[in-house]
């Protein structure tokens, strides 16, 4: 997604996957119906952004078919190997860093990628770049600063300790430079970007299991560096962790916002 030395939640960590496999659960449904109105078919040349996992890819490459083709790219594409066959070609690939890996594309998606990317505003251009024109591109990212709080419903103890782990990762990811309120943001950046019939809109999951995994494989995942850095003890992750496991909170992920638009 970006730079290995400086995303926080390495692809190659154990809680990568549970992590992948929630934001599936979580924001595929959203993810597909976006891709769908815009009108994805058979022969399509598509372009996924930092892929990380396969739900996406595959989904395209069943709607493309064998006369189309999804490039998968990410800079460690370690998790995308099950998805590696015709029509998918998987490459390594730094959207921040390096020109597009190719042009001519009729549509380019990245999902929870750019907030994270310290070049963004490049990897924003690169991607629109590699449209044909009226090809279509599909920016999903999510803005932790428009909805700060893992628990919304700050009702006791357990969720004032929920809510300050969710500060002190975001802290985290700040000093890596991600933008936590680069979402909301979208829409006008892709109209600057010279996209037409640009739109955007909003996703909030609340309260449900995946919620529930995505937290606990995010704080055992960034455990270590919230602990070196200060921003919590081991007893308070401990105690976090079993409170998550007993079901007794309402637990949220920062608004997933979607915008689209095509090239001129």
């Amino acid at each position: 997604m970006t730079r290995t030395d400086g995303y926080l939640l390495d692809n190659r960590q154990s809680e990568a996957a549970e992590r992948f496999n929630a934001f599936a659960e979580l924001f595929d449904p959203t993810t597909f119906r976006h891709l769908a109105a815009l009108g994805i078919g058979p022969g399509w040349r598509c372009w996924e952004v930092g892929a990380g996992g396969t739900s996406v890819v595959s989904w395209l490459a069943k709607k493309v078919g064998p006369t189309g083709k999804v490039l998968a790219t990410d800079i460690d594409t370690s998790r995308l190997a099950p998805a590696a066959r015709p029509p998918v070609e998987v490459r390594v690939h730094d959207v921040g860093a390096q020109e597009p890996p190719a042009e001519g594309f009729d549509l380019v998606h990245a999902r929870l990628v750019l907030v994270h990317v310290p070049d963004r505003e490049r990897a924003l251009a690169s991607m629109v770049r590699a449209l044909r024109p009226g090809g279509r591109l599909l920016v999903e990212d999510a803005d932790p600063a428009l909805q700060p709080l893992v628990c919304p419903d700050e009702s006791g103890p357990e969720q004032q300790l929920a809510n300050r782990l969710r500060h002190g990762f975001r802290t985290l990811l700040g000093q890596r430079g991600a933008d936590l309120s680069y979402g909301r943001r979208l829409p006008r950046l892709l109209r600057e970007a010279g996209l037409r019939r640009v739109e955007a809109d909003a996703y909030f999951p609340l309260a449900s299991p995946a919620c529930v995994a995505l937290e606990s494989a995010t704080i055992r995942q960034v455990r270590a560096r919230l602990v070196a850095a200060g921003l919590a003890t081991d007893e308070e992750i401990d105690r976090h962790l079993s409170n998550i496991a007993s079901g007794s909170m309402d637990l949220a992920t920062a608004p997933m916002i979607s915008a689209w638009g095509r090239k001129g």
